[in-house]
């Protein structure tokens, strides 16, 4: 149900719309619509979102906000963006109440997956 004045969407840009297609598919089990060759959109992933065309990229180190997805098993999760080609830019710390790691997917744009379970 779309809310009044609630957050509703997400969008990122993507240099390489079908790698990163592919990597969200492969880790966390997304699903795409596609509205031509510039835009795929996402749903029922907490957040509905899509993808754009653009050479930009998302991170926090350009004043980005952080998208951040939660697991009950960070390195079963760490895993399974390395395998499908993401890079760890930040590695497994602890902070109060949990645990979590920084990673780019194939378009550069920068997420992170925390936990509050103890390895």
């Amino acid at each position: 149900m779309t809310e009044n004045e609630k957050i509703n969407y997400i969008e990122f840009p993507a240099h390489d719309i079908e790698s990163t297609k592919s990597f969200f598919t492969s880790v966390f089990n997304w699903q795409f619509v596609d509205y031509g060759p510039e835009y795929s959109s996402f749903s029922n992933q907490g957040i509905d979102g899509g993808f754009f065309k653009s050479n930009l990229s998302a991170s926090t180190q350009n004043g980005s906000a952080l998208v951040i997805f939660y697991s009950q098993n960070l390195e079963s999760t760490q895993l399974k963006i390395e395998h499908a080609g993401g890079v760890i830019s930040k590695v497994i710390f602890s902070f109060p109440g949990g645990r979590r790691f920084h990673f780019l997917e194939p378009s550069n744009n920068e997420f992170a997956v925390w936990s509050d379970t103890v390895a």
